[in-house]
């Protein structure tokens, strides 16, 4: 039993002051690419505004139109065509190498990350899964033993690109979806064990990765090397105390920052706004993830609560790793800051999936039901 009501205005304002207070901080950001190479500068600026931005507050506009039932039902295809789509980087006829990765797809001019419609598509069918199978999710072969292989497939493909990242992020919205549906935690817990071994394993192959993790500990190890990113972010959050030096007014952007419009826009941020800024940034993001699980806990059913809960966690989650690696607190990943940063791809995917949240925020349990 549910009922319809209006739209959660308080979520929306917190998207528009996200969506509008992180495109002028991306413009900021950008100065430092603009001093260096013009074309380079409005390439970056066509991507994020115009096939970011634009598709993708039109992208939000549909999937708010859209009943939710329809990623349910559909749910299955849209996984694997994501799957697909990434897999696809492999295919010399399409794939675009940058930086010794593999994640990117080149459609004539337009080249995107298919990465970022596999959050999205995984997020879609997993919810679909576990509703599905709501009458057996006490059973470890019909919940936690499915994330398992559907990391595993997923696995495969993003570790060779090589992008960890966004692998440990599906990974964590994947943990956090089972607690949510009700899977018993002991399943939970062993599962999160067997993952921590993985990683750790994965982390003693992959020669970049101990690099990181050596960083994390001792970040003067390598001051023009492996922890020239975090001591320059660092000096620039410092260097803006309090209040900052003033919005555009960042010096670390246009000679230290590396990608200041991109891993590094938090530092720049913080050294623009100062601690105040930076503390009202860090509350939005509180306050998206406190509403939208809101929302989710008032969705009519298991499927659009545990939608809105990976949507809104996969967002949060990604927003505090970008932070913490910005500030020293986790170890350097690279993922954008929602929002903000850089990545056409992933702030058109994740205004799409706000629109769905939007959606879902229109209907609610009845009183009693």
């Amino acid at each position: 039993m549910i009922k319809r009501k209006k739209i959660d205005k308080f979520f929306m304002t917190i998207v528009l002051l996200l969506i509008f207070g992180g495109t002028a901080m991306f413009l900021s950001a950008s100065l430092g690419i603009l001093v260096k190479n013009k074309e380079t500068f409005y390439n970056v600026l066509f991507n994020q505004l115009i096939l970011g931005l634009g598709f993708g507050l039109f992208g939000m506009y549909v999937t708010f139109k859209i009943n939710y039932k329809f990623w349910q039902k559909y749910s299955f295809f849209i996984f694997l065509g994501a799957i697909l789509l990434t897999a696809a980087v492999f295919l010399p006829s399409l794939g675009l190498s940058h930086g010794g990765a593999d994640r990117w797809i080149k459609l004539g001019f337009v080249s995107f990350q298919p990465v970022e419609i596999l959050k999205f598509g995984f997020v879609v069918y997993f919810a679909a899964w576990l509703s599905w199978i709501k009458n057996r999710l006490q059973n470890f072969k019909f919940s936690v033993l499915p994330l398992g292989v559907i990391l595993t497939i997923i696995a495969v493909i993003l570790l060779n690109q090589p992008d960890t990242k966004s692998f440990i992020l599906i990974t964590i919205t994947g943990i956090c979806m089972l607690f949510i549906s009700g899977v018993p935690l002991k399943h939970i817990l062993g599962s999160g064990a067997i993952i921590i071994i993985a990683l750790a394993v994965l982390v003693f192959f992959k020669p970049y990765l101990q690099e990181r993790i050596k960083t994390f500990i001792n970040p003067a190890q390598d001051s023009q090397g492996s922890s020239y990113q975090i001591q320059q972010s660092l000096i620039a959050i410092g260097s803006g105390g309090i209040l900052g030096r003033g919005f555009g007014q960042s010096i670390q952007k246009f000679s230290y920052l590396p990608e200041p419009q991109g891993d590094s826009i938090f530092a720049v941020l913080g050294e623009e706004l100062g601690f105040a800024g930076s503390v009202i940034v860090i509350l939005l993001y509180l306050l998206f993830a406190m509403r939208g699980l809101q929302i989710a806990n008032n969705s009519p059913d298991l499927f659009g609560r545990l939608l809105v809960s990976g949507i809104v966690i996969m967002i949060t989650v990604q927003s505090f790793m970008h932070i913490a690696s910005s500030t020293g607190v986790f170890p350097l990943t690279g993922v954008p800051l929602p929002f903000m940063s850089h990545g056409g791809t992933s702030l058109m995917i994740y205004l799409i999936a706000v629109g769905v949240v939007l959606q879902i925020s229109k209907y609610s349990k009845k009183q009693g039901a």
